[in-house]
């Protein structure tokens, strides 16, 4: 364990560093508009990190104790379909409505 005081001022380091990282694109950048080529490749910031985020979700669950659950890769691909099809919102709402559906109907029988 470490000491009151390293911890603090540990929390107190990072803090400060994580608010220079924002400030220096909200502070810097935020009344600025930005060039063509950095917006082009801040479109695409949402498409990279969804996955990254929904895959070990689906393809490792703790829920499962990390087996591979037949509900989760359908509702998975569902929101796939749905966010090539219309929005990431929609993608979101089909792979939640999907999985309570499926865990749903799973309860049932």
């Amino acid at each position: 364990m470490i000491s009151d005081a390293a911890f603090w001022s540990l929390t107190a380091a990072l803090a400060v560093g994580t608010f220079l990282i924002r400030f220096s694109f909200l502070g810097i950048f935020g009344r600025r508009t930005l060039p063509p080529w950095a917006l082009l490749h801040l479109k695409y910031v949402g498409v990279a990190v969804f996955p990254a985020l929904v895959a070990p979700l689906v393809l490792w669950p703790e829920a499962t104790g990390g087996n591979i659950d037949p509900a989760r890769l359908i509702a998975a691909l569902a929101a796939l379909v749905a966010g090539l099809r219309i929005s990431v919102v929609a993608a979101i709402l089909a792979g939640m409505g999907t999985l309570y559906l499926i865990e749903a109907a799973a309860r049932l029988l």
